[in-house]
């Protein structure tokens, strides 16, 4: 059974960081590219970034090139999202998703975990 569980949520001010996780299982996960996408309730899936399966290639939203940077740990199976300078408009369910394309186009297999909530705000 697939699996991926978001971690590293929380309340945060404006201009803070968090960093969150991803722990994954029950696919294999060091050969698959995968993104983080957010939502906010009532709105549609935002793709934010994505990393190829080495780790050695990432992709960005504008919005989040220059503040967000992901990676990937393949010998844990663990994908992160460093989140800085965060502005009240990044506030969303953040969730870890394998079946996006390097440009966030969602594909026959996209899957993603629970979620993980940010919220910023002063």
């Amino acid at each position: 059974e697939v699996q991926l569980v978001e971690s590293g949520g929380g309340l945060v001010q404006p201009g803070g960081s968090l960093r969150l996780s991803c722990a994954a299982s029950g696919f294999p996960f060091s050969q698959r590219y995968m993104s983080w996408v957010r939502q906010v309730p009532g709105l549609g899936l935002e793709w934010i970034a994505g990393i190829n399966t080495s780790g050695g290639l990432t992709h960005y939203a504008d919005f989040a090139k220059g503040r967000f940077t992901i990676s990937r740990d393949n010998a844990k199976n663990a994908l992160y999202l460093q989140l800085n300078s965060l502005k009240t408009e990044d506030a969303a369910i953040y969730y870890c998703a394998k079946g996006f394309s390097n440009t966030g186009q969602e594909m026959g297999d996209a899957y993603k975990g629970q979620g993980t909530q940010v919220t910023v705000s002063s």
